[in-house]
């Protein structure tokens, strides 16, 4: 373990934590809201680590959609996960095969972000000491947020279900601004969604797995040569 690097990963991860503490606080108050146990928040934080995907499981569990529905969504809403990890890994070059699955498991948006516009060469010791940082921030923010949402009184902690709003509204509109096929494709979906949901009279947890596949793939073709500019640039 290189201890220049560890002390790198340990500074560029700070505003990673920053950020990561006021939302996961929000996801354990939601998660208190919906009525699921400290325990399962705890392992929800410390086995998925994903942010968007927990606030959406969250959120099915109290609708009383069925685990199948929650796993698939969960998968397709985290397969950019794998092609973020084949990028990372490019940087990070041979490395020991026994810390492959570590540095995979940490990997998240923010985690990626930092990373990936490291102008030097990745090492295991910084990826190591960045992930660990913000997953320590990521399960102790959720605690806390659990916590403080057995101490706030009933009115309060139902008003959190807008934390769900707000943390993917938070998500969409950065990018919106940057690209308006982002936003054209966010009210497809929700389209899309509605339609299964409220008309045909498809499962809640069926319809966004729906929505994100048929998204998904109207994404990839209608918008494919702005995809390839953007996947230029960023190389």
């Amino acid at each position: 373990m290189n201890t220049k690097h560890m002390k790198s990963g340990l500074k560029d991860s700070v505003p990673i934590v920053v950020g990561y503490i006021p939302i996961a606080i929000a996801f354990g108050l939601l998660s208190k809201t919906s009525g699921i146990p400290m325990i399962d928040t705890a392992l929800m934080s410390l086995l998925v680590f994903a942010g968007a995907s927990q606030f959406m499981a969250v959120n099915l569990i109290a609708s009383g959609v069925g685990i199948g529905e929650i796993i698939i969504a969960t998968f397709l809403l985290n397969f950019r996960h794998l092609l973020m990890s084949a990028s990372l890994s490019s940087k990070l070059g041979n490395i020991n095969k026994r810390w492959n699955a570590a540095v995979a498991f940490g990997v998240t948006d923010e985690v990626f972000s930092v990373a990936s516009f490291k102008k030097e060469g990745l090492s295991v010791s910084y990826m190591l000491v960045l992930q660990l940082a913000s997953y320590s921030s990521w399960v102790g923010g959720s605690l806390l947020g659990f916590v403080i949402g057995q101490a706030l009184p009933q009115d309060i902690t139902l008003s959190m279900g807008v934390a769900l709003y707000a943390m993917f509204a938070a998500l969409l509109m950065p990018e919106v601004r940057e690209r308006y096929s982002v936003g054209l494709l966010a009210a497809f979906s929700a389209v899309i969604n509605t339609v299964l949901c409220s008309l045909a009279g498809v499962s809640k947890g069926w319809s966004i797995v729906a929505s994100i596949v048929v998204t998904s793939a109207v994404g990839a073709s209608v918008f494919r040569d702005e995809n390839e500019e953007v996947a230029a640039v960023e190389e």
